[in-house]
């Protein structure tokens, strides 16, 4: 249990801003690091339902309740996968070698195209989130995406062989239990059956893009870069988060239109 509770506020500390009581760096403490990662978008889902309910209370707007939605699990973070987000697509952008890549992945400075798509992402989640039905079912969904997306990006850290001998994401690899992975599946089962709950078409799509995008990072990752890293671990659970609402608006307004 200690080894948990200490994996689980490395987890918090690393991938969130939320105040955690210091935790030595090594090995043993971070064994069920990535299996707790989808807690801290589990943390991420009850700010947003927080804001929504401040929102119903105080009787704000469509644009407003989008925009707190969008940002909320961006500032929760850090920004942390956002920025393997804008390191990928900077990296992707420049069609060099596989060496070439990782060096941009390494790279502080935030390209052109890290700016354009960051700007991309930011607004086509806020759009979508203006379309998003204002009741506890659709933000319960919402919430549940921020911990199927982190599940995704733990599952692709543990189990796709890493670029290099170095870097955050081989070292938290190392570290990780076997166990590891029987939790992240575990998350992906309870998302699952979650979401299916709420809406059984809906549960399905957003199964269907979790497969889709671990099997796109599969590939992508071995044919451009030559492994996983860290930054294409937050690269993917950027656009699954993405993903997973686009699927549950359209799921839902297509059974909404057939039934």
């Amino acid at each position: 249990m200690r080894e948990f509770l200490r994996s689980l506020a490395m987890a918090f500390l690393m991938f969130s801003v939320i105040p955690m009581p210091r935790i030595e760096w090594k090995q043993e403490n971070m064994k069920y690091m990535l299996a707790c990662l989808p807690l801290v978008g589990a943390a991420a889902g009850l700010l947003q339902w927080g804001w929504f309910m401040l929102c119903e209370a105080l009787s704000f707007g469509n644009v407003l309740f989008a925009a707190g939605l969008t940002l909320l699990p961006v500032l929760i973070t850090g920004g942390i996968h956002m920025d393997g987000f804008c390191d990928t697509v900077d990296a992707l952008a420049s069609h060099g070698p596989s060496a070439r890549k990782r060096e941009i992945l390494k790279d502080p400075h935030a390209g052109a195209f890290a700016v354009i798509y960051a700007g991309l992402w930011l607004l086509s989640f806020f759009a979508l989130c203006t379309e998003l039905p204002r009741s506890r079912e659709a933000v319960f969904a919402l919430g549940l995406h921020q911990v199927f997306a982190r599940a995704l990006g733990a599952l692709g850290s543990v189990c796709l062989p890493s670029a290099s001998g170095e870097g955050l994401q081989h070292t938290f690899r190392g570290a990780a239990s076997g166990r590891a992975v029987v939790f992240l599946l575990g998350w992906t089962v309870l998302c699952t059956a979650a979401l299916c709950l709420l809406s059984p078409a809906g549960g399905a799509a957003c199964l269907a893009v979790f497969l889709f995008c671990f099997l796109y990072l599969r590939r992508m990752a071995k044919k451009q870069f030559g492994g996983m890293s860290g930054d294409l671990a937050g690269y993917i659970i950027t656009i699954s988060e993405l993903l997973m609402l686009f699927a549950y608006l359209i799921t839902d307004r297509m059974v909404g239109l057939w039934f």
